[in-house]
């Protein structure tokens, strides 16, 4: 092995930067690599092919595809485990091992697991393991240790990951030739487009394949096409980006580094070209055995010389190309074995004769050879082809240490099918056509059968003409389709040993008699084959074993392959981690139509929900979050203050079945709530779990405003919706709430503030009583007034037109100015409610809080219309409680317990802190908290485990803590 790495000279290295070394290790070995090499290509330059072992059989394995397609290439990083060699970018200071070996990668004591094979055919798990009864548990720690899975470490502190949305009108994936060429169209005809490349440059096949004898050309429109691509304001550029499936109306999930972005298209053009197939004939998984287009990548890439002496085996004319590529690099292209009778382009022959190449028609390979010390490719067995999957007798040994190989091409067919396209197969041709797209979704390129240049462009430049149709942006001058000719593959480059070890799926080891017996043992359908054999299971999916499976199963099944299909191909794309599913989501944030006056006002804000609300106010005299909530709430309890309540959701029903509706939605009645009055409204979903709360208003006879929370407002009116496809009620229900704007105004001079600015609604306690609804204006502008309590005082919540908002907080400022009037925010609300007892739902509840749970039993009906969750809180309810929520007292000296701190019963964890403040009007550390029902009566106790692991008693008491007569909201 070289102990220098040996790189060719430019131009070959696209991606890597020969002036920034970076040093790292394998297997305890310094390695060099350049910024922009993979792991893989800087290994490959110091002649280190072997890079992992094989899952079952302990084979040595290298690259096969060098774009991250299968795992050949799985290594062990210090953080993680099976991380793809190909597509790992080197970092200073990187340590790499080695993966699924025991003993050294070299010499891997496990690889002795082959001689035993034909103890472990094909299923032999799902006959061996399951008894005598018990002796799974006995097997699977064995198993599991001998598998090809690597070493977690469980001290690693997960990254930051997070997701965002983007908007678009046009998603192209894959920036190749066509999808270069249709991001350009579309963005011309004045589209918003995103280009989604997996690579770290624009370019796909352009950037490493020879499309013709002279490369130049396609250099040229490499060039061309990345520049404008690059320059073009109208397209947005992902690189280092997979889009990992295809959901419903073209939502589209794009991973890219730590974040997935959740895109949404109006029109989406798969341009991901097409997977280039192994031929399968004995050992053919060797070290040096790789795809022709793996080879190339190599070079143009990361300019790594992928072997002194080839061999390649072709069934298309992609492998003379490539010949022609190698032997410019200085390597000795041995022979050509086309398994073809002759190549579709005489020239390339003329070509490659003119320079001394052999080439063998109607040829394969019938074994690769492995250099008995390296278990490295030092030879292959050429034998004439005789038939389908059968070579003649004898045959010539060539010496190689690079076979390249190209079966022909299938189409990068996961995301259009899990659109729910159809992939046909031509049996005649080999060739596959994509059918039965979804409206919006589109394919270009490779993926459709194109290999010529000026056909890729060409489809490439029409499926953006039909997606600007589509949105409405049709052109004139629209591409028409492209009229080439489409090439066809090889039919059948299997060609099955009596010795075996022809590989059909890397990933897992299985050969071609694996696949031959799993449908002998009756799994005839390809779908269950795959689920007995574990074809197409591993990380590359099927991308090299879905065809080949296919023609086997065909075969063996006596039917044509178009009949027998493929699997079916489901998202993710690619392996995702869970952090990218855990990362934190960004939610498009809003501000009320008081905003301005907040800022002004030195609002410390936060989010709610959608939407920033002030959390407290800076004052000379408060400029910490403690004092100016205290502040805040001792203002609202003795003078009067106002919260901006705009983020409320509002909902309005009309129609003659708008209190049936009411009634099926939420728990209480609502046929006979009189016009002009208000009601809780509490909503349960099927479980019986509270989902949302709020307050009813009859406005009319057949006329409703119902608000909700503010996080739930979109769900509880996505139910309505969704209720009403079902019930067909003659009701109209819209949301409102962007439309209104609204503030709370409370305390004892509240009701003298409001008198000053509405005086054609009697506001005295007899004329406008508690829960009461009135409309009027209020400083002229038209207001819809609500007498509700939720901080537990003399209140109204005033609802005006969204526009009007800021006069109405002007003037009632104004107004108050002699009544000690004073802002408050969320926490200075959130701990006047607490004071109430009054619950916030998803603060707490939880996902499987029922009414009788949180005291809320007052709130449920029986004797009306069955409403949604009826029947779930009636089996709840006859079942033994697990825990209640209970309120608690702590002296005011005592550590204040924060949320999800645990409640105890001895060492058994029963519940924990949903909310918990200190009051200044009680003068105590109040809180709610679940507890187990023995211990939820008022007087008992429940211990806390707070910071630093602390434990306090706290006195359970009965709500409300203040004010328990409701004297003050009743004034």
């Amino acid at each position: 092995m070289s102990k220098q790495p040996q790189r060719l000279a430019a131009p070959m290295g696209r991606y890597i930067d020969r002036q920034q070394p970076v040093n790292f290790s394998f297997e305890g070995q310094q390695r060099q690599g350049f910024a922009g090499d993979c792991i893989a290509s800087a290994l490959l330059a110091y002649g280190q092919t072997t890079l992992s072992r094989s899952f079952k059989y302990h084979r040595p394995r290298g690259v096969l595809t060098m774009a991250g397609q299968d795992a050949n290439t799985l290594v062990q990083l210090p953080d993680a485990p099976n991380v793809l060699a190909d597509q790992q970018p080197v970092a200073e200071g990187l340590r790499v091992m080695g993966q699924n070996y025991n003993g050294s990668l070299a010499q891997d004591r496990d690889s002795r697991m082959e001689l035993f094979s034909r103890f472990m055919p094909v299923g032999f798990y799902y006959r061996a393991f399951y008894k005598p009864m018990g002796m799974w548990k006995r097997w699977e720690p064995l198993i599991r240790r001998k598998a090809g899975l690597g070493v977690l470490n469980l001290q690693v502190k997960p990254g930051y990951h997070d997701k965002a949305y983007l908007f678009c009108d046009v998603m192209i994936v894959g920036s190749g030739p066509a999808g270069m060429q249709a991001a350009l169209t579309a963005a011309e005809g004045g589209a918003r487009v995103v280009l989604v490349e997996q690579s770290p440059q624009l370019g796909g096949a352009l950037s490493w394949a020879r499309f013709a004898a002279d490369a130049q050309p396609a250099e040229r429109e490499l060039h061309r096409l990345h520049q404008a691509v690059s320059e073009h304001p109208g397209i947005t550029l992902l690189l280092n980006a997979t889009c990992n499936g295809w959901f419903q109306d073209n939502w589209l999930p794009v991973i890219q580094g730590t974040r997935m972005f959740k895109v949404r298209a109006q029109a989406c053009i798969v341009a991901a070209g097409s997977y280039d197939q192994p031929v399968v004939f004995r050992y053919n998984d060797l070290p040096g055995v790789m795809l022709t287009s793996a080879a190339q990548r190599l070079m143009h890439w990361y300019a790594v010389k992928p072997g002194q002496r080839a061999v390649i085996l072709t069934g298309n004319d992609d492998g003379y190309l490539a010949a022609l590529t190698l032997h410019e690099q200085g390597v000795e292209v041995a022979g050509i074995v086309d398994m073809r009778a002759h190549a579709t382009d005489p020239t390339l022959v003329q070509r490659l004769a003119q320079l001394g190449i052999d080439i063998h028609t109607h040829a394969t390979v019938f074994e690769a050879l492995p250099a008995r010390q390296t278990g490295h490719l030092h030879a292959v067995e050429v034998r004439k082809i005789s038939g389908q999957g059968t070579v003649v007798a004898q045959g010539e040994k060539i010496n190689c240490d690079l076979l390249c190989m190209s079966g022909g091409y299938m189409p990068a067919w996961q995301l259009p099918c899990q659109a729910g396209a159809k992939l046909h197969y031509a049996d005649d041709s080999a060739r596959f056509t994509l059918s039965n797209l979804p409206h919006g979704l589109y394919t270009a390129g490779s993926i459709n059968g194109w290999q010529q240049l000026e056909d890729v462009l060409h489809d490439g430049a029409y499926a953006a003409g039909e997606a600007l149709a589509q949105i409405g942006r049709s052109s004139a001058s629209a591409t028409p389709a492209p009229q080439g000719e489409l090439v066809g593959n090889y039919p059948w480059p299997l060609f099955p040993h009596p010795k075996g070890k022809e590989f059909v799926d890397f990933d897992e080891d299985l050969q071609v008699k694996d696949i031959i017996n799993a449908t002998r043992h009756g799994y005839r359908d390809v779908q269950l084959v795959k689920r007995f054999s574990t074809v197409g299971m591993g990380p590359s999916q099927g991308r090299h074993s879905a065809l080949p499976t296919a023609r086997l199963v065909a075969q063996a099944t006596q039917r044509s392959v178009s009949e027998t299909g493929v699997t079916t191909a489901r998202p993710p794309f690619s392996a995702e981690t869970l952090a990218h599913l855990a990362g934190r989501s960004f939610d498009p944030w809003r501000v009320t139509a008081l905003h301005q006056h907040h800022l002004k006002l030195q609002a410390e804000m936060m989010p709610a929900g959608n939407w920033l609300r002030p959390a407290w106010y800076r004052t000379t005299t408060a400029q910490n979050r403690r004092d100016a909530v205290q502040q805040e709430a001792l203002n609202v309890r003795n003078n009067v203050g106002l919260i901006d309540v705009s983020t409320l959701g509002g909902i309005e029903l009309r129609g003659p079945d708008a209190a049936e509706f009411l009634n099926r939605m939420y728990t209480l009645a609502f046929h006979k709530q009189p016009t002009g009055k208000t009601r809780y409204a509490l909503m349960t979903n099927e479980q019986g779990v509270v989902i949302d709360d709020g307050v009813a208003c009859r406005l009319a006879q057949n006329h409703f405003y119902v608000t909700a929370t503010t996080s739930g407002v979109a769900r509880v009116y996505q139910n309505m919706q969704q209720w009403n496809t079902r019930w067909r009620l003659n009701v109209d229900i819209a949301n409102v709430s962007s439309a209104w704007a609204a503030v709370n105004l409370a305390g004892p001079r509240s009701r003298d503030v409001l008198k000053q600015l509405c005086t054609d609604v009697d506001l005295s306690a007899s004329a406008f009583p508690y829960l009461a609804y009135r409309e009027g204006h209020v400083a002229g502008i038209p207001a819809r007034l609500l007498r509700v309590g939720f901080v537990g005082e003399l209140g109204y919540e005033i609802h005006v037109p969204a526009r009007y908002a800021s006069g109405l907080w002007e003037a009632l400022m104004s107004a108050g100015v002699g009544l000690n009037i004073r802002p408050f925010g969320v926490e200075a609300q959130r701990l006047l409610r607490l004071e109430k007892g009054h619950v916030i739902i998803g603060q707490d509840t939880d996902g499987m809080s029922h009414p009788a749970e949180i005291d809320m039993g007052w709130a449920v009906n029986r004797q009306k219309t069955p409403f949604v969750g009826l029947r779930a809180i009636d089996i709840l309810g006859g079942q033994a409680a697990l825990r209640k929520l209970v309120a608690f007292q702590l002296p005011a000296d005592a550590p204040q317990p924060l949320e999800g701190h645990l409640v105890l019963s001895g060492d058994a964890i029963t519940g924990n802190v949903t909310s918990c403040e200190y009051s200044p009007t009680l003068k105590a550390i109040i809180g709610m908290a679940y507890a187990s029902p023995e211990h939820s009566s008022p007087g008992s106790q429940i211990t806390l485990r707070v910071e630093g692991g602390r434990e306090l008693v706290a006195q359970v008491v009965k709500l409300p803590f203040y004010d328990a007569d409701n004297l003050r909201q009743e004034l």
